[in-house]
C-alpha cells in the first residue's frame, strides 16, 4: 500500500466556547440566568450592568452633592444667639469620618420568624415537671415528629434510642416503652393538642378527649373513631350498623369531626412559597394577542468605556492581551443573552398564535401541538426548542403557565380531526367538579359523556389523565351523607 499526502476539504460543526455559552444560557431560568450574570459582573472588569440613572446624570448629581457638602463645611461662623436645647447637629452640619461610618445601615430587624413545631412543644416540656429521664424521652419523641405533627417512629425504636443516649452518658437507668408512652401523653395534651399522634385518629380522639364539656355528640364521636376504617372505606351499612346510630346523628358526628384539626403541626409549617418570575407577557391590545418579553428581568449590559479605551493595539504586554481577552469575552456573553432573549420571543410568539382559542376560550380549547410543529415554523432544531421552552414562565390574563404547558399530544375524534390531550384533562377536570357527589363518575361514564362530544378516549385514557389531575377514583369521591 502505497502511503501519500494530500488536502481535502470538508464542512463539519464545531462546538466552539461562545457556542456552548449560548445554548447553556439558553436552558437557563431568569433566576438563574441572574446568578449568571452577577458570576460573570465579578469575574470580568469589563463587563458592567448599566443603571437606571445615565452616567451623565449621575456624574452632575454627585458634583452637586459635593457642592452642597464642601459649602457646608467651609462655615466659619455660627449664629450669634442660639435658641434653648439647639443640638450641635441642629445647625453645624458635618460630615462623619470614614471609621465612624458603618458599611451598612444599621437598622432594627422587624421580621417575624416564626419558630418550628419542635422548638415550640420543647419550650412547653421545659415548663413541666419531669425527672432526667423523661426530659430525654421527651426530646427523642420530639425529634420524630413530622411536618404535620405525627409520630413518625414506633414507640420501641424510641425506647431503644433513649437506651442508647443513656448508655453513653453512663447511666445504668432502663427504659421500657410504658414510660415511652406516658411522657407521649404529655406532649399530646400540650399546645397544640394532638401533637405527637401515630395516625389521624388518635390524634382526633385527643382533641376530643381534651374538650372541657363532654357532649353526646363527643361520645358518639369516640364511638365513630373506633370503626374508623369503615369510615375510610364509605361502608355505611356496616358504619350504622357497628355504631349504633342513626343517619342524623352519623351525619352531625361527621361534621363535628369536620370542625376539628386533623393536623396539629399544620400551623407551623413554613409558608415560604416558590414564586415564578415570568419570562414573556402575553395581553391583548387592539383585538390582537401580543407577547413581550417581561422587561424586568431583561439585563442590561454593556462594555466597560474606560477599560476599553485602554486597550491599545498594538501593545502586546500581558495586561493588554488580559484586557483585550476579557472585551472578547463581554461582548460574546452579551451577544449570547440577546440571542438566547431573541429566540425565547420567537418561540413564545409561536406559540401564542397556535394557542389562540386558548387564550380565548380557556384549556378546553387547547389545540394539539408537539415541538416539531414550532421548531419548524420557526425553522430551529426541536432540541433548541425544548431547551428554549424549559423553566420559562408565561404571563396570560388566565394565569402564569409553563411554556411547556402548551405541548401536548393529540387525540382523535369521531369527525377525524384531533383534540388536544390538555383539553381533554380539562373536560374531565369539569365533569368531576359538576357530578353528583353521592353517584360520582366512573371511568367508563366519563369516557361515554366524551365519546358523545366526538372524543374517542378509552377508558384506561380516561384513568391515566384523572390519576394526572391527582382526583381520586369514583369510590373514593364518593360522599355518605
Amino acid at each position: 500500500m502505497k502511503l501519500s499526502v494530500g488536502l481535502k476539504v470538508a464542512n463539519s460543526l464545531s462546538l466552539t466556547p461562545q457556542l456552548q455559552q449560548a445554548i447553556r444560557l439558553l436552558q437557563l431560568s431568569s433566576l438563574e440566568l441572574e446568578q449568571e450574570i452577577q458570576i460573570q459582573l465579578d469575574s470580568n472588569p469589563l463587563l458592567e450592568k448599566i443603571d437606571e440613572e445615565t452616567d451623565a446624570d449621575s456624574f452632575q448629581k454627585e458634583e452637586t452633592d459635593q457642592q452642597e457638602l464642601s459649602s457646608q463645611l467651609n462655615a466659619d461662623h455660627l449664629p450669634d444667639e442660639l435658641p434653648v436645647d439647639t443640638e450641635w447637629d441642629d445647625i453645624y452640619s458635618h460630615q462623619t469620618t470614614a471609621l465612624a461610618t458603618p458599611e451598612y445601615e444599621e437598622r432594627e430587624d422587624n421580621r417575624q420568624v416564626a419558630g418550628s413545631l419542635q422548638d415550640h412543644i420543647l419550650w412547653q416540656v421545659n415548663l413541666l415537671n419531669l425527672s432526667q429521664v423523661e426530659k430525654l424521652i421527651a426530646h427523642c419523641l420530639i425529634d420524630s415528629l413530622n411536618s404535620k405533627g405525627f409520630l413518625d417512629a414506633e414507640i420501641s425504636e424510641i425506647t431503644a434510642s433513649v437506651q442508647h443516649l443513656l448508655e453513653q452518658m453512663d447511666l445504668d437507668d432502663e427504659v421500657e416503652d410504658d414510660e415511652v408512652l406516658v411522657v407521649l401523653k404529655h406532649i399530646q395534651r400540650l399546645d397544640p393538642i394532638g401533637v405527637g399522634a401515630r395516625d389521624l385518629a388518635e390524634c382526633l380522639r385527643v382533641q376530643i378527649q381534651m374538650l372541657p364539656e363532654h357532649q353526646v355528640i363527643h361520645v358518639n364521636a369516640l364511638q365513630l373513631l373506633e370503626h374508623h376504617h369503615l369510615l375510610i372505606s364509605n361502608d355505611l351499612n356496616k358504619l350504622l350498623k357497628q355504631t349504633g346510630l342513626s343517619m342524623s346523628e352519623l351525619k352531625d358526628v361527621i361534621q363535628f369531626l369536620k370542625s376539628l384539626k386533623p393536623y396539629p403541626g399544620e400551623a407551623f409549617e413554613g409558608d415560604d412559597s416558590e414564586y415564578q418570575i415570568p419570562d414573556v407577557i402575553v395581553s391583548k391590545k387592539s383585538d390582537r394577542w401580543q407577547v413581550m418579553l417581561n422587561p424586568d428581568v431583561l439585563p442590561k449590559l454593556r462594555v466597560n468605556s474606560f477599560y476599553s479605551n485602554m486597550i491599545k493595539r498594538a501593545d502586546q504586554s500581558d495586561d493588554n492581551q488580559y484586557l483585550r481577552n476579557q472585551m472578547i469575552e463581554a461582548k460574546n456573553f452579551i451577544k449570547s443573552i440577546d440571542e438566547r432573549h431573541k429566540t425565547l420571543l420567537k418561540v413564545a410568539t409561536c406559540i401564542v398564535e397556535h394557542q389562540k382559542a386558548f387564550f380565548e376560550l380557556g384549556p378546553e380549547s387547547m389545540k394539539p401541538l408537539v415541538l416539531r410543529d414550532v421548531a419548524d415554523e420557526v425553522e430551529l432544531h426541536e432540541s433548541t426548542v425544548s431547551r428554549v421552552t424549559t423553566n420559562k414562565y408565561m404571563l396570560t390574563p388566565r394565569g402564569l403557565f409553563e411554556l411547556k404547558y402548551f405541548f401536548s399530544s393529540h387525540v382523535g375524534t369521531s369527525t377525524g380531526g384531533e383534540a388536544s390531550s390538555t383539553a381533554i384533562r380539562a373536560m374531565i377536570k369539569k365533569l368531576v367538579a359538576n357530578e353528583n357527589p353521592r353517584k360520582p363518575l366512573s371511568d367508563n361514564a366519563i369516557a361515554t359523556l366524551l365519546q358523545e362530544e366526538g372524543i374517542d378516549v378509552a377508558r384506561r385514557t380516561v384513568a391515566k389523565y384523572r390519576e394526572s389531575l391527582h382526583i381520586p377514583s369514583s369510590s373514593e369521591r364518593k360522599v355518605l351523607i
